[in-house]
């Protein structure tokens, strides 16, 4: 009799895994081991697989040739969900495909389990089916019903034989060798198998009339699924008493992750639960009322899934509801300032905490929290420079790079002490660096005071911003999907490479190929910023728009040592920025390599910034000392708190400022509520809640104060956001269905980070010009490679353009490829492309004022997230894709 080791009931699916050779006693009534007796109860059900291992040490191949010979038997559990017949689209595909070519075998009068899967086996050989298919079938027939079992190397032709000598077999792993003095095939394992259980007071219960065996093997060219209805009850052992439905899955070992054999099992596993549908099978008497009772079954389970009809007894606690989304009204921005309060109710209890945790208690986090200030630091430290030096040349010294970092660190402070988010990074950006220089246009043209001008400017703003708080039009971002906020965040991380390598084409065409210095003061400002890319690229703009004039040195050299010390500048250049990357990232993916301690591991990937830019800047200025490379521009400010008068203005110019206020404010907004919307995203898993409101009326009171004192605006700023609250998460690796992913267990959530990073970059002042000017232009372009490198790790469109590149055998198990048909994906993808190169039409445009509206175009994306694109793709696919995993 074949010991499976299975009993009955109704509940949740078990799956049995028995990965090695079997062992007996000589005597075929008694067993060898003792049963496996599980007393794991969870809830209402439970769902594991077994994993059966047997092995027998070297040194017992002595002892294992008494008759009493004993060998190891190893088993692990591991919960399988049952599938979601309404959202998981491989259930009714894989139900499909069986109903096609249907192999069922009705009252089956076999009674050994060997007889019956060969019956099965060769039922599947004798359908109508590719003539290939059928050949591989029957030519490894007998292979295949040697893997069905642990003894899956034994040789074949002792089966069936009441004994054997003892012979020398192997395991399945092949791992070691050992002595049988019993006969192998007399009693054998099934090797993986998938059965109900439920669980009780006492333990769980198996459901003994149904057994699904699964198998996979490479002779196999696509899947096969064949059950068997057995005329009597049989009683195959354990946990197997009364068999009467036998489901055999075969499959080929590289498929697609919802392909495999599990994934097909588990689909007829969840139909087999029902103790009425086994009931309803029983009676039918062809193979048509058969399909048609699946085929009702199915209906039954989709009902059921969408909660139409509670009369199953079983429950399936993978169910993700995706709740309808409905359309704001003209209530829910009223009554003024209750978003405000709210966010207060919510942030104001676990105020304290926010300086507390990591610092007091038993979880102490100081380490991650030094790292990840030191990481800030140079993060917020280096796109202000770059700013600076770009508005110093703008606005011919009345924002320079003085004000700018005096700016960067009063705001970020204020921000980080009061916000209700402050893992969210203020900074300045490309398009506020466009705006000041829109302005400083406007102020030449019709001769206005541009500190006047500037400051009525961004009071408008903060007014706006203010007015969009009190009335809570953060609602209003609620219409942002997933998917629209991760074409803008692909959009930006992609100008981070474009202005990269931007930068490092001029730095050739300047010194390789030997063209003269240019003299940036005389170069048009709008022509360079047509360069740039827009939208919060953060430090990278702002280098590629100020090529600084030459050393002095390099115009006292004669033009051969020129043309000579200009090339070796260029490739240096590319070395310097390539292994600033290359540093950069193998330091942050360092936590994964097996070196060093796991501590050491973390804080080299934390500290992986600050490293690489400190060593690489010190590679220029003292390795290849004779080589000049160009620094950043800087002027000594004369006043840096110096209020503007703003009785000068005429009520023409306040009337312009006010235009542009508008404009500006619409791009505060947006980016303001999107970083936060991207930094509290669910798989974060804050838990101290947001307060958009009140952090947007925060942001307006500080640019009040930083427009009056004409200091650069700021605002949220990506990927540093996210990237921040990365920082300070605890990650850990899982593993499923052969694929690794990472997910976040938690984040400390602090501000003592922001507060760390704000003050040192104040403190920054006094290490201007030397030794601040010592890091080359190179080093920051390396920067904005490794920044947009690491900011599209988690961006779910990148991974699903990669999809076009892989082999569906490597698809991860993510939740759109179970529920959304891989076509519909690939077309959602393709429209989401679509959309990034509108954005890219207007963001990279070298006309500014194209830039300027460049808000208007974002929010274009709701209507087409919403009347558009279901035209196209069914509503139900939309919401998979935006949904969580």
């Amino acid at each position: 009799m074949s010991h499976c080791g299975y009993s009955e009931d109704a509940g949740c699916l078990k799956c049995d895994k028995d990965d090695a050779s079997e062992t007996h006693e000589d005597s075929l009534g008694e067993e060898a081991f003792d049963t496996i007796n599980s007393s794991i109860v969870s809830g209402e059900s439970i769902r594991f697989l077994v994993n059966v291992n047997l092995e027998v040490q070297p040194a017992q191949a002595v002892e294992s040739e008494l008759p009493g010979g004993c060998g190891l038997l190893h088993t692990s559990r591991k919960y399988l969900k049952l599938k979601n017949f309404e959202e998981e689209i491989r259930a009714h595909r894989d139900l499909d495909g069986f109903l096609d070519q249907a192999s069922i075998i009705l009252n089956e009068t076999a009674t050994s389990l060997d007889d019956v899967l060969r019956a099965m086996l060769l039922r599947l050989v004798h359908r109508p089916s590719n003539l290939e298919h059928k050949y591989k079938l029957h030519c490894n027939l007998e292979h295949l019903m040697a893997v069905l079992f642990t003894d899956a190397e034994t040789p074949t032709e002792g089966r069936g034989k009441a004994c054997l000598p003892s012979w020398v077999g192997r395991s399945r792993r092949g791992q070691l060798t050992f002595l049988f003095p019993f006969t192998v095939s007399s009693v054998h394992l099934l090797a993986d198998t998938i059965q109900g259980v439920t669980a009780t007071v006492t333990g769980v219960q198996y459901q003994q009339s149904w057994l699904c065996i699964i198998c996979t093997s490479k002779s196999l060219i696509k899947r096969e699924v064949c059950i068997s209805r057995l005329l009597r009850p049989q009683n195959w052992g354990e946990n197997c008493c009364e068999v009467r439905f036998v489901i055999l899955v075969l499959a080929p070992p590289k498929t697609k992750s919802t392909k495999t054999a599990t994934e097909v099992g588990r689909t007829f596993a969840t139909m087999f639960l029902d103790i009425n549908f086994r009931q309803k099978l029983l009676k039918t008497r062809t193979e048509e009322e058969f399909k048609e009772a699946l085929v009702y079954q199915r209906q039954l389970l989709t009902m059921t899934d969408q909660g139409l009809n509670p009369s199953i007894k079983y429950s399936i606690s993978s169910i993700c509801i995706q709740k309808s989304h409905q359309l704001l009204q003209h209530k829910n921005f009223f009554p003024v300032a209750k978003g405000i309060r709210e966010d207060f109710a919510r942030r104001f209890p676990v105020y304290s905490l926010d300086f507390t945790d990591g610092i007091i208690g038993k979880n102490k986090a100081v380490g991650k929290y030094i790292t990840t200030t030191l990481f800030l630091y140079f993060a917020c430290l280096l796109p202000t420079i770059a700013f600076g030096s770009l508005n110093d040349e703008n606005t011919d010294g009345a924002i320079d790079v003085q004000k700018t970092i005096a700016g960067q660190s009063i705001g970020g402070f204020l921000y980080a002490l009061f916000s209700g988010q402050p893992l969210v990074v203020l900074l300045t950006t490309a398009p506020l660096a466009l705006y000041t220089h829109v302005i400083r246009g406007i102020c030449d043209d019709y001769n206005l005071d541009f500190n006047t001008f500037y400051a009525c400017t961004g009071l408008w703003n903060s007014f706006f911003l203010a007015f969009y708080a009190f009335f809570n039009f953060s609602l209003i971002m609620s219409l942002f999907k997933r998917s629209t906020e991760e074409i803008i965040a692909l959009f930006i991380s992609m100008t981070f490479v474009l202005d990269a390598v931007k930068g490092m084409v001029k730095i050739f065409q300047k010194y390789y190929f030997g063209s003269r210095i240019i003299n940036t003061e005389h170069i048009s400002v709008l022509s360079l910023l047509g360069l740039g890319t827009s939208l919060n690229t953060s430090f990278h703009t702002a280098l590629n728009t100020s090529v600084l004039a030459s050393p002095p040195e390099l115009d006292s050299v004669s033009n051969h040592t020129h043309e000579h010390t200009s090339r070796e500048t260029a490739m240096l250049s590319l070395f310097i920025m390539l292994g600033t990357l290359w540093l950069s990232y193998t330091l942050y993916q360092f936590k994964k390599s097996p070196y060093l301690h796991p501590y050491m591991r973390e804080i080299l990937s934390d500290c992986a910034l600050p490293i690489s830019v400190l060593t690489f800047s010190l590679i220029c200025c003292y390795g290849f000392r004779e080589i000049k490379m160009s620094k950043f521009r800087y002027n000594s400010s004369e006043s840096l708190f110096k209020i503007a008068e703003m009785q000068s203005l005429s009520l023409g110019a306040i009337g312009s400022a006010m235009g542009l206020g508008f404009l500006l404010s619409m791009l505060f907004f947006i980016e303001q509520n999107l970083v936060a919307a991207l930094a509290n995203a669910p798989e974060n898993r804050l838990v101290k809640g947001t307060a958009y409101h009140w952090d947007l009326l925060l942001i307006a009171i500080i640019n009040m104060g930083l427009s009056l004192f004409g200091m650069p605006w700021i605002h949220a700023a990506y990927p540093h956001s996210p990237l921040h609250v990365r920082a300070l998460a605890v990650v850990e690796e899982r593993v499923e269905n052969g694929h690794i992913y990472e997910t976040i267990v938690n984040v400390w959530e602090t501000r003592l980070t922001t507060l760390g990073a704000s003050i040192l970059v104040g403190f920054s002042l006094l290490l201007l010009p030397n030794p601040l000017q010592w890091i080359p232009k190179p080093v920051l372009y390396g920067l904005f490679l490794y920044i947009a490198l690491t900011s599209i790790d988690a961006n779910q469109l990148f991974e699903r353009m990669a999809l076009l590149l892989k082999d569906q055998a490597s698809y991860p198990p993510t939740h759109y490829i179970r529920r959304v048909p891989q076509r519909k994906i690939h077309y959602f993808t393709g429209l989401q492309v679509l959309q990034l190169l509108l954005l890219c039409a207007f963001g990279m445009s070298p006309v500014p004022y194209m830039k300027m509206i460049f808000p208007l175009i974002m929010m274009a994306m709701i209507p087409i997230r919403y009347k558009l694109l279901p035209r196209i793709i069914e509503a139900k696919y939309l919401d998979a894709m935006d949904a969580e995993h």
